[in-house]
């Protein structure tokens, strides 16, 4: 093993690739050179020398090319309705189905069979999807009847009316009672009350219809305790890779285009009489998807709340914690220090990565501002490696499912104990800093590019993205978990209304994951990356080289070119509060 020579600012640059290197599988990674014996515990030592003085060469390349090299044969599908599309992301040929107001004509065939599609729950996705459905099938002339199913008592009926939902018309009611009469049920309740109340909802299902699910997180816990789905329904998934919220924004947005919206994944886990594939995909096309990609329930729940513990919630939260407090102690002002931090990544670096791509980002800085860019990338890379490869191994073992249902229980009174529902971040001074930053903010601006903190939020993506991609997940999934939602649909509500207030009012499944994990990334930024800057650390050379010569740049490129023309755009005052939470936050 040799470690990587010093490097000088102007020699780190993009440059040709050496030969591939031999792979041997390790610690469920295909990595370069490592003994299939290799303990983590040597494998942390080389990539975080004990003196802090070098980082290896090793660890660099152990992450320079992906391994994936075909297709699972269970992500190619047939659909007799849709024209089905083969893309090439980075050498990977992967099938696609695009979406757009002009094929809303499919969906009577589509949905073939179907009287009745009842939309469970009145969270996040479900007015969105419920609103999208509605109004995709009445474009389409069709008589499905869209229906809202609510548990008896529930505040979101008054909201649900607002929508335009009614138990007069027949499009709302009590929530078994439109399982029971549905041949399309989406269960859109939360996860914690998806794993309290399966049994029930499962034994209202008809015979030979439909469960479908957004989220995998079910399949997830069933697999927890020994069980799957009863095998008298066809259970499916579409799962948009964006809050409800941006699922109806951009709709309503692309109504005077063909089509704009949220991309989704899809799957079809049981299909019990060949229908299910063209249901999903006509569910995930009334939704106004741009572009819908085929995974599986498994795959999904795994990347999916990884991905909210990552770099789409969690990780977030915590790096402009860290990055707050460190530009404020060394003198900066605090309304400066948090547009350096929050601003900047939910405004400028969003929108450069959006549209141009990851590298963009360091092409558009100054001379100077490549080399802390390069300092940050460098420190930041593997910290926040660490903690995504523990938290997806959280997910996948089920630890992390398992903490999300406990938690919903503690949400009430039980064993003589008090209830425990979260509290709000909100009130903290960076927070407040916060407030006061976008009162005066003007119209349109989008923060200052700040290198260092672009630099440690593109070395967090590239971290996730690698995670993803050596744990065996598609192009598609990995972009859209780690870059597409982040930059087209999170990052512009936080960029509106603060990260505090996403975290205090996004999915309860969300709420907990960024509540656990963003303080492990602060901490080991500030722990690890920023004790490695502060120490002078040079930047590792094969690390940035494999940046600027990772194959999910080309990638991120088709994807690119499959994206709507429309941005969305998000008021001030957007409004993403969970029903159940607007009494407390009033």
């Amino acid at each position: 093993m040799t470690t990587a020579a010093a490097t000088t600012f102007s020699s780190v640059a993009p440059t040709t690739s050496s030969s591939p290197s031999p792979t041997l599988k390790t610690l469920g990674f295909t990595t370069t050179f490592l003994s299939s014996k290799t303990s983590f515990k040597s494998l942390h030592a080389r990539v975080f020398p004990s003196n802090m003085t070098s980082v290896s060469a090793m660890g660099a390349r152990m992450v320079a090319s992906p391994t994936i090299t075909k297709s699972p044969a269970s992500l190619d599908f047939e659909t007799s309705v849709f024209k089905k599309e083969q893309v090439n992301l980075a050498g990977h040929e992967e099938c696609i189905v695009r979406g757009g107001r002009d094929l809303f004509h499919l969906l009577p065939d589509a949905f073939k069979g179907i009287k009745q599609i009842g939309v469970i729950g009145w969270g996040s996705q479900g007015p969105a999807q419920a609103q999208n459905l509605r109004d995709s099938l009445a474009e389409a002339k069709s008589d499905i009847v869209v229906k809202i199913g609510l548990r008896k008592g529930s505040s979101s009926f008054a909201e649900a009316r607002a929508a335009g939902f009614s138990e007069e018309n027949g499009t709302l009611g009590d929530i078994y009672d439109t399982i029971s009469g549905s041949d399309l049920v989406l269960l859109l309740i939360s996860d914690s009350a998806q794993a309290d109340n399966y049994e029930k909802i499962f034994s209202h299902m008809k015979p030979n219809s439909i469960l479908g699910l957004s989220h995998g997180f079910l399949l997830g816990h069933l697999q927890s305790i020994g069980l799957d789905f009863p095998k008298n329904f066809s259970v499916v998934a579409v799962c948009p890779k964006g809050m409800g919220p941006s699922v109806r924004r951009l709709y309503v947005q692309g109504k005077e285009i063909n089509g704009a919206g949220i991309n989704a994944s899809f799957a079809v886990h049981q299909d019990v009489d060949g229908r299910a594939t063209d249901v999903a995909l006509g569910w995930s096309v009334a939704l106004g998807s741009p572009f819908t990609f085929a995974t599986t329930l498994e795959q999904e729940y795994k990347s999916d709340i990884f991905g909210e513990r990552g770099i789409l919630l969690g990780a977030v939260h915590g790096i402009v914690e860290s990055l707050f407090r460190r530009y404020t102690e060394q003198g900066m002002t605090e309304d400066l220090a948090y547009k350096n931090t929050v601003e900047c990544i939910t405004g400028v670096i969003s929108k450069t990565i959006s549209t141009k791509g990851m590298k963009a980002v360091y092409e558009s800085l100054s001379e100077d501002g490549k080399k802390d860019f390069l300092i940050a990338y460098s420190a930041s890379y593997y910290p926040c490696m660490e903690i995504l490869y523990e938290c997806y191994e959280d997910v996948a073992s089920g630890s992390e499912i398992r903490s999300v249902v406990l938690a919903g229980r503690r949400f009430y009174e039980k064993e003589g104990l008090p209830a425990f529902p979260m509290g709000k971040i909100d009130q903290t001074r960076m927070w407040k800093v916060g407030e006061r930053v976008r009162a005066t903010r003007p119209a349109g601006d989008l923060g200052p590019l700040y290198p260092f903190t672009a630099g440690v939020y593109v070395a967090l993506m590239m971290a996730q993205i690698e995670v993803l991609r050596k744990k065996g997940h598609s192009y598609s999934e990995i972009i859209n978990e780690s870059l597409i939602e982040s930059v087209d649909s999170l990052n512009p509500f936080m960029h509106a209304r603060g990260v505090s207030f996403m975290v205090d009012n996004c999915s309860t499944t969300a709420r907990l994951g960024s509540r656990k994990w963003a303080p492990r990334f602060d901490y080991n930024l500030t722990q690890q990356a920023l004790v490695a800057v502060d120490n002078g650390v040079p930047v590792n050379q094969d690390l940035v080289k494999s940046f600027f010569e990772d194959p999910v740049h080309d990638a991120v490129k088709v994807c690119a070119e499959l994206r709507p023309t429309v941005d969305i755009s998000v008021p001030a005052d957007a409004d993403f509060v969970r029903p159940e939470l607007r009494q407390s936050n009033n």
